[in-house]
C-alpha cells in the first residue's frame, strides 16, 4: 500500500499558530509569570506573515489583485519580506519603498526575495516626496495594475490579527492571560490582538510599546498630534510620525516608551538568556516589560504575555554587531562591551 506523504502544499500554509513559551531568566526577579508569543516562527520569520497572506488573498477575493498584477508597499522590512514571499507563491510582481532605517540585512533579504526596493531617506515628514508613504504612492499610480497595500490605514491589518493572533493567545493561556504588551507600529498587531482579547476579557490590561521620538504614546493621551514629539531614533519598525488607522487607540490602555539603547541590550540579552534569537523590536517589548515590572505593574497572579515580533536574523549588522553598537554609543559603565567570543585558532 502506497504511503501518503504529509506535506504541506506550500509556504503559506505554515503562517500562524506560532508557540507560546515561558520566559525564565531574564524574569526571574519579577512578580507574576510572563510568556512571549514568538512570532518569528511564522515561516517569513515575523507577524507581517499574518497581514501580508489576510490583505492579499482578501484583495484576490474581492477582484481587486489580478493575476500578473503588482503589490506595493512602504515597510521597515518585515512587511516587505512576508509580501514578497506570498507573492512569489502567488505569481505577483513586488514593489517595496523601504526606509533607510531599515537594517542592510532586511534590505538584502528583500532583494533575495525577488523584490524591487526603493531605499527612502528615514528621517523626512511623511508628506515629503521623498518619504517612503509617498513613493510608495507614486509607484502605484504610475504602474498600471498595482494594488498599494498600505498598511498604516488598511482595516485589513488590524482585522488579520483579530482573527489568528487573538484567538491563538486566548487558546493557549485558557484564556488566563492578564496583560498583553506588544509594540505599536502600525498598530494592526496590537489593535487586532486586543480587540479580540477584550471582548473576551474586558479587564486584560493592553499596553503598547512606543519609541522615544514617536508621535504614539501623546497622541493615546491627548488625541492631539503634536510634531515636537518628532525626532530621529533607530528602532524599526516602532513608533510613527504620524497617526496610523489601523492603530484602534480605545482598546489600549497605556503606552510605554523605550530607548533605543536599552532596546538593543534587552534583545541580545533575551537571545542570552532564553535562547531566542529575536529582533530589534521584540528586545523593545522586553524593555517595556522590565520597566513595568519596576513599576509595579505586576503582582504574583500576573500571567503576561508579551509579543516578540521579529526574528534576529534580520539585524546582524545592527544589534548584533558589536561594531554598530560601539558605533550609536551603546556601549558604556553600565552596558559594557562583551568579552570576545571568537578565539582563531592558528
Amino acid at each position: 500500500m502506497e504511503q501518503k506523504i504529509k506535506a504541506y502544499n506550500n509556504m503559506l500554509e505554515l503562517i500562524g499558530n506560532t508557540p507560546l513559551i515561558k520566559l525564565n531568566t531574564i524574569t526571574e526577579s519579577f512578580e507574576g509569570n510572563f510568556y512571549a508569543k514568538i512570532e518569528g516562527f511564522n515561516p517569513g520569520h515575523s507577524s507581517k506573515d499574518r497581514i501580508a497572506l489576510h490583505i492579499i488573498e482578501e484583495a484576490e477575493r474581492k477582484g481587486i489583485l489580478k493575476p500578473g498584477d503588482t503589490i506595493i508597499e512602504t515597510t521597515s522590512g518585515n512587511t516587505g519580506f512576508s509580501i514578497a514571499m506570498v507573492s512569489i507563491i502567488k505569481g505577483y510582481e513586488c514593489i517595496l519603498a523601504v526606509s533607510s532605517k531599515s537594517s542592510k540585512d532586511k534590505i538584502d533579504m528583500l532583494r533575495a526575495m525577488g523584490a524591487k526596493v526603493y531605499v527612502c531617506p528615514a528621517h523626512v515628514k511623511a508628506d515629503d516626496p521623498r518619504s517612503y508613504y509617498e513613493v510608495a504612492k507614486r509607484m502605484h499610480q504610475e504602474i498600471e495594475g498595482s494594488v498599494y497595500i498600505n498598511q498604516y490605514f488598511n482595516e485589513l491589518n488590524t482585522n488579520a490579527h483579530y482573527r489568528t493572533t487573538g484567538p491563538e493567545i486566548w487558546n493557549q493561556t485558557g484564556g488566563a492571560v492578564t496583560h498583553l504588551v506588544a509594540c505599536s507600529g502600525t498598530g494592526g498587531t496590537i489593535s487586532g490582538t486586543a480587540r479580540f482579547l477584550k471582548e473576551q476579557n474586558p479587564d486584560i490590561r493592553i499596553i503598547g510599546v512606543d519609541a522615544y521620538g514617536s508621535v504614539l504614546k501623546k497622541y493615546h493621551e491627548t488625541r492631539e498630534f503634536d510634531p515636537k514629539e518628532i525626532y530621529p531614533y533607530r528602532i524599526e519598525g516602532l513608533g510613527k510620525n504620524l497617526i496610523p488607522t489601523a492603530t484602534d487607540f480605545d482598546v489600549i490602555d497605556t503606552f510605554v516608551k523605550v530607548t533605543d539603547e536599552e532596546a538593543a541590550h534587552t534583545a541580545r540579552e533575551i537571545s542570552r538568556s532564553e535562547g531566542c534569537f529575536v529582533g530589534y523590536t521584540s528586545g523593545a517589548a522586553m524593555q517595556a516589560v522590565k520597566q513595568l515590572a519596576e513599576e509595579g505593574e505586576f503582582d504574583a497572579n500576573s500571567k503576561v504575555v508579551v509579543i516578540f515580533p521579529d526574528h534576529g536574523s534580520r539585524y546582524m549588522s545592527k544589534v548584533y554587531s558589536d561594531d554598530w553598537m560601539r558605533e550609536q554609543g551603546f556601549f558604556d559603565t553600565v552596558h559594557s562591551e562583551i568579552e570576545e567570543d571568537i578565539q582563531y585558532v592558528k
